[in-house]
């Protein structure tokens, strides 16, 4: 669907007065229907949407725009304000048995935090001590400083 005749009258009318024969030369020896109805279609997309077309005419360049570069500036038109839902308020019983359900992740990260986070570099250190694997320069730096600072678990 195109935009309606008037609008893009209204359009070619204000850009006419704005640019003056800059703007009539872009089109010189074109059929003016032919032109009218080009802007129409490529200016269809804000046919629900005229106060975009209405901010671009507010935001002109020095320069004549052609349809191309007018509809680039209606496209950066700000989004409309629409109305908003009021946040939805939780439920504290399904909160609660939501929270519930995850007793068994609770205690996993709780018995993770318990060897303060560095059981990964315990395991690494143990792959590499039974030659499981050969750890690049990268894994051993990481290894050696999480070991080492690390508390000592005799002193915990």
């Amino acid at each position: 669907m195109s935009l309606p005749c008037k609008v893009i009258d209204r359009l070619f009318d204000r850009l006419t007065v704005t640019y003056g024969s800059a703007f009539m030369k872009l089109y010189d020896g074109q059929e003016p229907a032919a032109v009218k109805s080009s802007w129409a279609h490529e200016l269809a997309m804000f046919s629900g949407r005229l106060e975009a077309i209405a901010w671009a005419l507010e935001m002109l360049p020095e320069r004549c725009p052609n349809v191309l570069e007018f509809r680039k500036i209606c496209r950066s038109a700000p989004a409309p304000d629409v109305p908003r839902l009021p946040d939805a308020k939780a439920d504290p019983q399904r909160v609660s048995a939501e929270l519930a359900k995850l007793g068994g992740v609770k205690a996993a990260v709780l018995g993770a935090a318990n060897n303060s986070g560095k059981q990964w570099a315990k395991d690494l250190q143990g792959r590499i001590d039974r030659k499981e694997i050969v750890p690049t320069l990268f894994q051993r730096r990481c290894v050696r400083q999480a070991i080492v600072a690390a508390p000592s678990e005799e002193s915990a």
